[in-house]
Parts: structure tokens; sequence; C-alpha cells
């Protein structure tokens, strides 16, 4: 065997191990969801705590008031909860699109903090350790700036939460609400059923493991006490609060009922650059606990360090030599002796992405049709192959931002008027 042909059976193997992995997550969400689906999700509380809902919000003024008027709309006692909007050093109309709606509604507890380029500008996290020195709320509920929740979702978390002292943290489902604006957002629409909502899932189902995610979440202010606020070096602020909050060792629940809309990148520049941050923040997490791996004590929180690196590491060094090897086969400067055999493996891979994400949109009304089947196929030669560069630019930066010692500064997601 060539070279060539070593680097082609560790891409197969590879990405075959990460493609089984996501298919047993698929089967397994798709169960949760339908039985789900004929469960009461309401678990009724003789009191409800104080909810302290916190929106970060910088240069936010085309979805923050659509936001703020949703989170004030939730069918929780009206008396039980505050919204914290933090206007992190925006330069836009942000602060007077907040004023007005302080005056409009002015019998709740809105409450506006206005932060300058000396103590905001730092990036989310920063932004809700400010807003939680203000917060009087005995449990903590997390919006972006872009988000319209259901009315029911606030009441659903908080219940869920409070009934169960294990939990420290409890997670909702979230959808694309633009999802029709252009052949992005449906892509993006797809993959955050298929690899975000129906991994959680799927990873709830089987192991009681969850991620938080940027928004649509509680969590007890005694747990963000305890380990010191939010990481103000963290850019994926939501996956490292997790993972210290596993070693603590107390869970995180999903409840899918709770669902908020959130506009989603409409153009590919906007869409990089959010993805890179993400995955930026994402190997911060993973380089900080890769060692957990190696720790009996560690617990399940091992399991996401292991998908991690899977993802990462091998799947992304498995897709750079796929890719590579498949054109440098066409210039005619490789040959690969396993052509066949890797030919019939790359086809039925294909077949199995395609039916494992259709599993996902059967669990959601109107997303399961052949329109969609053709998306997905269309996504994983287009929109997948994207990936890669996101991660590879985000490993570049880090290592970067590392020796350059380069502060936090918001990366910002750009939105507009729906």
């Amino acid at each position: 065997m060539t070279l060539a042909d070593y680097l082609s059976l560790f891409a197969m193997i590879s990405i075959w191990t990460l493609l089984g992995i996501n298919i047993f997550l698929a089967v397994g969400g798709a169960i949760y969801y339908y039985k789900m689906a004929n469960t009461d999700p309401h678990v009724e509380l003789d009191e409800y705590p104080f909810v302290s809902v916190m929106v970060p919000a910088h240069n936010e003024q085309a979805v923050v008031k659509r936001t703020v008027e949703a989170l004030l709309r939730f069918d929780y006692p009206q008396d039980r909860y505050e919204v914290i909007v933090i206007n992190d050093n925006s330069s836009d109309d942000t602060a007077r699109v907040l004023k007005e709606l302080q005056e409009l509604h002015s019998d709740r507890y809105l409450i506006v903090v206005n932060t300058n380029n000396i103590v905001g500008g730092q990036g989310k996290s920063n932004a809700l350790n400010i807003g939680y020195s203000v917060a009087r709320g005995e449990v903590f509920a997390i919006y972006d700036a872009d988000n319209t929740p259901e009315t029911t979702a606030l009441r659903l978390l908080v219940e869920n939460l409070m009934a169960d002292d294990s939990l420290a943290a409890v997670i909702g489902k979230f959808r694309t609400r633009n999802r029709n604006a252009s052949l992005l957002t449906r892509f993006v629409n797809i993959e955050t059923l298929a690899h975000q909502c129906m991994n959680q899932a799927g990873r709830w189902f089987y192991f009681g493991l969850c991620t938080i995610p940027g928004t649509n979440f509680v969590i007890r202010r005694s747990i963000v006490e305890e380990i010191g606020g939010w990481d103000p070096k963290a850019l994926s602020e939501d996956t490292e609060i997790s993972f210290r909050i596993y070693r603590m060792g107390y869970r995180i629940k999903l409840q899918p009922q709770a669902v908020t809309w959130e506009q989603e990148p409409f153009r590919l520049d906007i869409w990089f650059k959010q993805r890179t941050r993400w995955s930026m923040g994402n190997v911060y997490v993973l380089v900080n606990n890769f060692k957990y791996i190696f720790d009996p004590y560690g617990g399940k929180m091992r399991l996401d360090v292991l998908y991690y690196t899977l993802v990462y590491i091998f799947m992304l060094t498995a897709l750079v030599c796929s890719d590579s090897l498949f054109v440098l086969g066409v210039l005619g400067y490789t040959h690969v002796s396993l052509g066949g055999l890797s030919t019939m493996v790359w086809v039925l891979n294909c077949i199995l992405f395609v039916c494992s994400v259709m599993l996902t949109l059967s669990t959601e009304k109107n997303e399961f049709s052949a329109q969609s089947a053709f998306l997905v196929l269309l996504m994983l030669f287009s929109y997948s192959k994207l990936w890669v560069a996101v991660v590879l630019k985000a490993i570049y930066l880090s290592i970067k931002q590392a020796l350059t010692k380069k502060t936090i500064t918001w990366y910002k997601t750009e939105r507009s008027a729906d």
C-alpha cells in the first residue's frame, strides 16, 4: 500500500466513526422527541422563583425591540421575573430603542445597563458578568438579542429546573426564524435541527448529557456564583460553562418543548465570521479540557471531550486528507489503489448521511419533504465543505491570539430587520 492508500484508509475510518456516532445520536434523539411529544412538559411548582432574564446586546437596534417584547410576553408570573438588557458599548441606536421600551413598559421590571468601552465591549461573557452583578434572580435565563422565544418557554425551563435538585441548568430548543431568507438560511435551518438540536436530544436520551447553547436556557444563580461567573476568555462561553458544571457533579437537561426562534446569518460572509468564532471557542474548550479524557473522575464530561477531539482533530484531518487526495488524483499526481472500495464507501456514506438527517427532519412539522432531501444532499457537497475552512481559520486565529495575548472583544454577528 502507498502513502495515499494509508491516508485514504485513515480518512474513511475517521469519517465513518463520526458518521456512526451521529446516526446513533439521531436515532436516540428521534426516540426522545417522539416520547416527549406525548408527555406533558409542565411541572407545577408550589412557588415560582424570581428569575433574571439577561440579554447581552451589542449594536442590536435592528432586532432588540422584537426580542424584548417577546420576553415581556412570557406566561411566567410578571412579578416574578425581570428583564436585564446589557447594552454593551453599542455605537448604533440600541440605547434609544431600549429607552423607548422602558418608557412604554414602565410597569414592568425592564432594566437596561449601558456600558462604555472601558468596562464593556469585551465579549458576551463579560457582558453576562455585568448583568449578573445587578441581577436579583434566584435563577438566570439567558437569551441572545435576536431571539423571539415562545410564551411558554421560560415557565417550562424553570419548572423543570426547580423540580430536580441534581440539575444545574435546563436548556430548550432553538429554531431558525428566517429559514426562507436565502439558500444559506435553509442550510443553517437543517444543520440546526440535525446537528445541534438532535445531537443534544440523543446525548440526553442515552447519557443524560447536554451542553448549554448560547441562548434559551436557565441556570441556578448558586451555580454561577460557585464557578465565579462566565469565563471572559471563552468565545464559546456556553460550552465552557457546561464543562465546568459537569466537573462539579451537576447535570444539564434538555426540554425541547421550550422553543425560541432566532435570526440566522443570511449572507455567507456573516456566517463565516460567526462559525469561526464558535470554532475558536470550541478549540479553546477542547485545549483546556483535553486532560480530563484521562481523568478517571472526569465522569460523563469525558464523552464530550472525546467527541470534540474526534470532530476537531480526527474529522478535520480526515477531510483535509480526503479532499487533498481527490484533487491530487484528478490532477494525476497520485493514485489510490483502494479506489473501487473507497468509491463504494463514499456513496454509502452519502446515503446514510442523507437518511440520518431526514430522520431528524421527520420529527419537525413541515420539514420532511423531497425538497429537504435534495437540500441535504446539496449541503454535503457545498455547505459541509466550508466547515473545513472555518475550523482551519479558527485554529490559525487561536494560535495567533495565544501568541499575541490579544484581548477578547465582541465578534458581532450582523443582524437585519426581518
